[in-house]
């Protein structure tokens, strides 16, 4: 399959195929299929934030934060690896360091 150029907001959780659409963090070149993948993965954090943001604003007492904070991380570090390896170069060296501090 053609792989195209996108590019992804992880902020304001988009995938464009035209970079003048709004602003964007990242340059991917991905199939259509890789795209579609990103764009579910984008969906899937959102509404992780929306469903965990009640964890946030009436937390248990005994709740570590770790825990409740845990599937929102592991989307958001699937999410970075999979544009780190669809990623240009640029991307690529800018992900790296996000990944090196998690």
């Amino acid at each position: 399959m053609e792989k195209r150029t996108y590019y992804v907001s992880v902020q304001g959780r988009s995938l464009l195929d035209n970079q003048d659409e709004a602003s964007y963090e990242w340059v991917i070149h991905a199939t259509e299929s890789e795209a579609d993948t990103i764009s579910h993965m984008l969906e899937q954090i959102g509404e992780t934030e929306d469903s965990e943001f009640l964890a946030f604003t009436y937390p248990w007492p005994d709740t570590p934060e770790e825990w409740v904070n845990a599937n929102y991380s592991s989307l958001m570090n699937d999410l970075y690896h999979e544009i780190y390896r669809l990623g240009s170069e640029e991307t690529k060296q800018q992900v790296r360091v996000i990944l090196e501090r998690s």
